[in-house]
């Protein structure tokens, strides 16, 4: 991309992570809740380093290229580590310790503890530990993500020698609660082993040891070969996948100069591999912190309940368009859609796609039984949902087992929608469906902010079963196809080209003098056509109010290119996670939601669904719940032209969004 005209979509993702960060030391967020916002960063920062990590290092192996922006995105990680250790240790940890919690990271554990620290590394650790020798270490690989302790010896000679021992964290708690004396203290799995390290290694003298650890490349590799089946496929490349070429050797500062080389051969590491961290690593881990004091964590938000004025659902969503979003609602409502489907004795056939599916799929089971009841059940599951992938695996098999028919995107094309439709024997109503932007996980639905639509509107209908039949032939889309959609936004199809319309025509408005204007929330703004359309619209005099939480390629507030596009990003609670796209139209505001992102992955290599919201009090809803949230001054930031988190200035009344929104709904329901 021209960097005259776009950011770099990589560094503009470290923004986003370091947002996150700084929720960690915010004085307004709960306690134990700040250390969940470092464990979001380290797993995030994680998988930066398993997917984007891989191609960089492998350009700069070419010749040098990316050198550059490799260095910028190190000094950019580097500054966001040492934030993170001064969070930790210079801000939570002391008033941890003000709580009644002791929490070590940095200091060794006191000998008050060594009684329950003995109970537990031989009653828990020690049969779980595999310490190995460098010199025997020929069939030893050290294991994606995994951590492990290095072990540095005094040999009587003066030549020290190495060993590495595992440390068990996928097993066993990361962080151990102990009491004593009346007091609490948290430690780590880690500590426990290096207090009994010697144990491990009789008749040696153990010099020192340091925590390291080995990020891997993830992403799997799937050619184009129709004669295997993709879930063969996947099921082999996910067996490979901690095995990949190391992207980062993160390691606890100290380490002699003089054992690097060893290090570095038996590890088959580059020194661009290598990153100085803290004395802990892993530190998602942090997010099981094992302390739920309920004074010390956000309090509990009862969801809201969806109004029903019939005996089931299907009834209401005939009658009304019906919206929910979560997290501030209910999940029940669209749990009650799946569950009804498959009860109905009017309904035919239920389609829907799945991504990432939850751990204990209600909507699963609500599916399978509506296959064992005799209903024709059809589900596209993705996969390829990077990291669900064995869940998603796991849940297709068992679906497939019930009688229902499961169908696989190709290899080159990821089916991103979150759509379901029902088909019944009704004269009037013979279709139901629900349109969303987000997955259909009631796990995830907890805590991501996301919008279903259930309808019964005939015409977007009709267009989505057309849209089922084209996704279980498993192919990408030709011109041939000759399927044309009026209502729907669909990606291969006329998703690109009508969202280009739509700012053509705000464009044009505003050249006619007429109400012109764009608002448009999302997590990933990249794809450059859609950018520069942006830019012209801006050009033009159409004020652009722009919300995205993750990548933002476009360059806001830049003299000549973009005066009239303001950025925010919002971190709060909740992950924001819907997306809405608001066009003036001379008054006559036309608002769509659905699952696709303006990335290209989003636009060129993905199925991906939006849809017009037509029920005008859902409109008015939608329209109130943007506006809110463009008025945050709490927990937004602006992106300024730099591409810098910038806080907003509270000249007026505060306005967290996230709080505003729920009491907005809690009191449209009431008034209901």
């Amino acid at each position: 991309m021209n960097s005259k005209l776009f950011f770099n979509k990589d560094i503009s993702w470290l923004g986003f992570n370091g947002r996150v960060l700084e929720e960690a030391a915010s004085e307004m967020v709960p306690l134990l809740n700040r250390l969940h916002f470092l464990s979001i960063f380290s797993s995030n920062l994680d998988e930066f380093y398993r997917v984007k990590m891989p191609a960089k290092f492998a350009l700069e192996k070419i010749g040098g290229k990316n050198t550059a922006e490799l260095k910028q995105i190190n000094a950019i990680i580097h500054k966001q580590q040492k934030r993170f250790g001064f969070i930790l240790d210079g801000m939570i940890i002391p008033l941890l310790k003000e709580a009644g919690i002791h929490f070590f990271n940095e200091e060794p554990i006191p000998d008050e503890l060594t009684n329950q620290v003995n109970e537990i590394f031989f009653n828990e650790i020690a049969g779980l530990l595999r310490p190995v020798y460098f010199e025997n270490a020929t069939s030893f690989f050290a294991e994606n993500n995994e951590l492990y302790v290095l072990v540095i010896f005094k040999e009587p000679k003066g030549i020290d020698k190495l060993a590495i021992v595992n440390i068990p964290a996928k097993t066993l708690p990361r962080l151990y609660l102990l009491h004593e004396g009346g007091k609490r203290f948290v430690v780590f799995l880690d500590d426990i082993i290096k207090s009994k390290i010697a144990i491990l290694f009789p008749g040696k003298k153990v010099k020192s040891t340091f925590n390291i650890k080995i990020t891997r490349d993830a992403e799997l590799i799937l050619s184009e070969d129709y004669e295997e089946d993709i879930a063969a496929k996947i099921e082999k490349q996910l067996k490979k996948r901690d095995y990949g070429l190391a992207t980062r050797f993160l390691y606890q500062p100290g380490i002699p100069q003089k054992h690097w080389k060893e290090i570095l051969d038996t590890f088959n590491l580059l020194k661009s591999n290598l990153v100085a961290g803290g004395v802990h690593h892993g530190l998602k881990d942090l997010g099981s912190f094992p302390m739920k004091d309920v004074e010390h964590i956000y309090p509990v938000k009862n969801a809201l309940a969806i109004q029903i004025s019939y005996d089931t659902l299907f009834k209401e969503v005939t009658h009304k368009d019906v919206m929910v979003h979560t997290p501030y609602h209910q999940y029940n409502a669209v749990l009650r859609f799946f569950n009804e489907a498959a009860l109905d004795p009017a309904v035919i056939e239920i389609y829907t796609t799945l991504y990432r599916i939850a751990a204990d799929s209600r909507i699963a089971h609500a599916l399978m039984s509506a296959a064992q009841n005799g209903k024709k059940v059809t589900v596209i599951i993705e996969l390829k949902a990077r990291f669900d992938e064995a869940n998603n695996l796991k849940w297709s098999k068992r679906m497939k087992d019930a009688g229902v028919k499961i169908f696989y995107s190709s290899n080159n094309i990821k089916v991103h929608a979150k759509i379901a439709l029902v088909v019944r024997n009704h004269a009037t109503h013979p279709y139901l469906g629900l349109l969303a932007t987000g997955n259909l996980n009631e796990s995830t639905a907890k805590v991501y902010t996301d919008h279903i639509l259930l309808t019964a509107r005939a015409d977007m209908l009709n267009e989505l079963k057309m849209l089922f039949n084209f996704l279980v032939k498993k192919q990408k889309p030709e011109k041939s196809d000759h399927i044309i959609f009026n209502h729907l936004l669909v990606s291969q199809f006329n998703l690109h080209q009508k969202f280009l319309d739509l700012i053509d025509r705000e464009i044009a408005n505003a050249g006619k003098g007429l109400p012109a204007g764009i608002t448009i929330k999302l997590n990933n703004l990249e794809e450059g056509k859609l950018i520069k359309k942006l830019y012209k619209a801006s050009a033009a005099g159409v004020k652009v109010d722009l919300m995205v939480r993750g990548i933002c390629c476009l360059i806001p507030g830049a003299q000549g290119l973009s005066e009239n596009i303001s950025v925010k990003r919002v971190v709060d609670r909740y992950l924001e996670h819907g997306r809405i796209f608001k066009f003036i139209n001379d008054g006559n505001t036309e608002i769509f939601m659905g699952s696709a992102d303006w990335m290209e992955r989003n636009i060129y290599r993905r199925i991906e669904v939006c849809f017009p919201i037509l029920e005008e009090a859902l409109k008015t809803e939608l329209n109130d719940i943007l506006a809110l949230q463009w008025a945050d001054n709490v927990k937004a930031v602006w992106i300024d032209k730099n591409g810098e988190n910038q806080p907003v200035s509270i000249s007026e009344v505060p306005i967290r969004s996230q709080v505003e929104i729920y009491q907005y709904l809690k009191n449209s329901a009431e008034i209901i």
